[in-house]
């Protein structure tokens, strides 16, 4: 059986020398060389590719719960009050409401007019439930970024316009909360705001939560749009956050989203992935997964993104450590750019058991 383990593994190992990374409107795209299938994923307690939840990053059963609630019922009550009881200021709260908004735009996707009757009811019902004017808001920025016309057609920057006033309105209802403005960076990024006005914007999201991960997410990608084809604004905003963070803040792991961004569009060369950059990256985001508490609703997102660089790097043992703490859920970086996140994690999941196996890794060494 070890032997059968080995030739599998060489297999795939040779598959992945040449890894081809493609950049389509900013966005790095992952296209395997195939869609190898190492090992039976019950093995390491691992969930089949077929059942992998792509809504969300990790676990979260009250969203779930209250999702599979509205969805069934077309009633819009379960999800108010999960937003109504979830903290303003903390990420968990942030998520939720995006992922109420990617339900909404999948349901509308899947049934154009006449999707998402919930969120519809919410806000006819309620029109002061500052939950439903953020998930409203969130909905049109998914819709734009997700239009099949592009960034640069008339209804991309139609949908953003009409995005920005429900914004606003989101703001009214709840001033001390930071979603509507972090919304709104997705807007700046967008439609281009100047350095002076994203500025401004960016103020008051640090005034209301200033070491919010999604918030800062969200800015980063503002300085790779505005500065395409250049890494050094990004990078500076990515490492000075980094420096700011107190001890336990996943805000240590920025940088390598800043490096994720900024992948060159095809590289075949493995020992890109073990230069010093990349490695100084992955220590820090390595770091900030260890000191983190470790129900921080943004761990899942850095746990992700490691294993797409520690399997490109070859580092097995540790990527398999973070594949056990967030397999089952694959809605984050960098599996959402692509048409089927499920397969593309997948991929990299066989390939970390592959190497894992091939250097003496065992279910039991995992677990133990």
């Amino acid at each position: 059986m070890e032997i059968l383990w080995f030739l599998i593994a060489m297999g795939l190992l040779l598959a992945a020398l040449a890894p081809v990374i493609r950049r389509r409107r900013g966005a790095v795209r992952l296209v395997p060389a195939g869609s190898p299938d190492a090992a039976d994923p019950e093995n390491y307690g691992f969930v089949r590719q077929e059942q992998l939840d792509i809504r969300v990053p990790g676990r979260d059963q009250d969203l779930m719960d209250a999702l599979g609630n509205v969805q069934r019922s077309g009633q819009w009550q379960a999800a108010s009050q999960l937003l109504a009881g979830t903290p303003r200021e903390g990420e968990l709260r942030w998520q939720r409401v995006q992922a109420f908004a990617g339900a909404a735009a999948l349901e509308l996707v899947q049934s154009p007019g006449v999707g998402a009757p919930w969120l519809k009811a919410w806000r006819m019902d309620a029109p002061k439930d500052a939950g439903a004017a953020q998930v409203y808001a969130e909905l049109l920025v998914q819709q734009a970024w997700r239009s099949p016309s592009g960034t640069a057609s008339a209804d991309f920057r139609i949908i953003l316009e009409e995005a920005r006033t429900a914004s606003g309105e989101a703001a009214l209802l709840a001033p001390g909360d930071p979603i509507p403005y972090i919304t709104q960076l997705a807007i700046a990024r967008g439609l281009a705001y100047p350095e002076a006005e994203f500025d401004a914007l960016w103020a008051k999201i640090i005034d209301r939560a200033p070491e919010h991960m999604g918030a800062h997410l969200a800015a980063l990608h503002y300085w790779c749009e505005k500065w395409h084809g250049s890494r050094e604004k990004a990078d500076a905003f990515a490492h000075a956050a980094a420096a700011r963070a107190p001890q336990g803040s996943l805000l240590a792991a920025l940088p390598l989203f800043a490096v994720f961004e900024h992948l060159p569009e095809v590289t075949t060369v493995q020992s890109f992935f073990r230069s010093a950059v990349i490695t100084r990256a992955v220590e820090g985001a390595l770091y900030a997964v260890h000191t983190a508490r470790q129900d921080d609703p943004m761990l899942a997102h850095v746990r992700h993104l490691l294993i797409f660089f520690l399997v490109q790097s070859e580092r097995w043992a540790e990527a398999m450590e973070q594949l056990r703490h967030v397999d089952g859920y694959v809605g984050a970086l960098p599996w959402t750019h692509q048409p089927d996140p499920a397969e593309a994690y997948a991929v990299f999941r066989a390939l970390a058991v592959a190497g894992y196996e091939a250097n003496g890794g065992t279910p039991a060494t995992l677990h133990g």
